[in-house]
């Protein structure tokens, strides 16, 4: 009961923090302002304003200053009612491109599991193994995913594949890291039963080192998640072609802010949803000792 109540005035402090940014966001562009500044700026100044991207007069055509939030509103609902529309290479809808970039993540992000989980069983299981590797993790973690973009267009001729490349080099270190440390803090004594009971390494990994560390390899696998749909976004406006990525560097080209604004709260939604499915996931696999 206590907890209810408490997500209950959570949701309210929610709901009012919305309706003050809502406030602020209508108030910041409301036409008045707009308007009177028109009037101190020359024929040409408005007409160059306008090439530039914003309109002093407060029109609302495509290509005008900041969207009030009704207008987002209306182009939010424009493309969620129909998502999957495809009118050719430069006009698919959201849902589609949304696709296009969960593909790219979770196949990138898939290939960084199959590396990452073995390897770092072998890690932390291994004192050598740990000091050995640790030299090339430290080197190559810190390194931004985008600056191996220019490597993998060359190597790999592919700019499909090569975001994939990025989403699998940005994904593998907290996966290796958080598996590697939740392996080595397993209890002793958890591992001296085993002995004890001559369990044999396999069965020994599978049924008390991975039950113990499960915890700690969500975690890795949820941060490498939210660091792998971050970084989609960049390397899809650098390879073009589709993508969740590609949409808000098309639609910036095209000076449409109100689709723009919207890609980035699509990028958020999907963000929050995929961070929920492996929180779920996480508390899953909680224990209390």
């Amino acid at each position: 009961m206590k907890r209810m109540h408490l997500n209950l005035r959570a949701a309210l402090v929610s709901l009012l923090l919305f309706a003050v940014f809502i406030g602020a966001w209508q108030l910041a562009t409301t036409t008045g302002a707009a308007g009177a500044a028109a009037g101190n700026l020359t024929a040409e100044e408005i007409e160059y304003a306008k090439m530039m991207g914003k309109d002093p007069t407060g029109g609302a055509a495509k290509g005008s200053g900041f969207p009030p939030p009704l207008e987002v509103a209306r182009t939010s609902w424009g493309h969620l009612s129909d998502p999957f529309y495809d009118n050719g290479p430069n006009d698919k809808g959201i849902g589609i491109q949304l696709a296009h970039s969960l593909a790219r993540v979770g196949l990138g992000f898939v290939l960084a599991m199959l590396v990452a989980l073995p390897l770092g069983f072998l890690i932390g299981m291994s004192p050598l193994m740990q000091k050995a590797f640790n030299p090339f993790v430290q080197v190559l973690k810190p390194i931004s995913p985008l600056a191996w973009m220019p490597l993998a267009l060359y190597t790999l001729k592919d700019s499909s594949v090569s975001g994939i490349f990025v989403i699998f080099i940005c994904s593998i270190w907290p996966m290796l890291i958080n598996t590697a440390f939740g392996v080595a803090s397993v209890k002793r004594d958890w591992l001296n039963v085993a002995a004890t009971l001559e369990v044999n390494p396999l069965r020994k990994a599978f049924l008390v080192i991975l039950p113990a560390a499960a915890p700690t390899i969500l975690t890795g696998m949820r941060i490498s998640m939210g660091i792998a749909w971050l970084v989609i976004v960049a390397a899809e406006m650098l390879v073009g072609g589709t993508g969740i990525g590609y949409f808000v560097w098309n639609e910036w080209n095209n000076l449409s802010l109100t689709n723009v604004i919207f890609a980035v709260l699509m990028i958020g939604v999907v963000g929050m949803l995929l961070d929920l499915v492996f929180a779920q996931l996480q508390k899953a696999v909680t224990y209390v000792e």
